[in-house]
């Protein structure tokens, strides 16, 4: 089992989320009431919905880790999951993810940054 699989399977068990297709046409999805939260594109590239000014917050930190991808303006992260920490990551990034969702919307009713970073982001391994 891939790491994306694995962590995959961890979140359909939490209660906020649903599963699907990412509406991006790549690969699976998993929805709160509010807005797609993560995609999994890959065995392990995955792009997570944080929000912009969640991203903000965080900005420092999640510069610091060698497994986020950041695109300038967008509101969701690409995690590269390589070992067990990046998926213990993930699972942090995603609760901090819902509870951004609940109370971030934009004026139209949806959230800011709506196009995830799939094509956007290209992932070199780590050696």
């Amino acid at each position: 089992m891939t790491l994306a699989q694995r962590a995959m399977e961890q979140l359909e068990t939490w209660p906020d989320l649903s599963s699907g297709r990412a509406s991006c046409g790549a690969g699976r999805a998993l929805r709160s009431v509010h807005s797609e939260i993560v995609h999994f594109h890959s065995d392990r590239d995955v792009d997570l919905h944080l929000t912009v000014p969640a991203i903000g917050r965080f900005h420092h930190d999640l510069r610091e880790s060698t497994a986020i991808h950041l695109v300038p303006g967008s509101g969701w992260v690409t995690v590269h999951l390589d070992c067990d920490t990046d998926v213990d990551l993930l699972m942090s990034l995603v609760s901090a993810a819902l509870k951004a969702h609940q109370s971030h919307r934009s004026p139209a009713g949806r959230p800011a940054g709506d196009e995830c970073n799939f094509r956007r982001v290209t992932v070199l391994p780590r050696g």
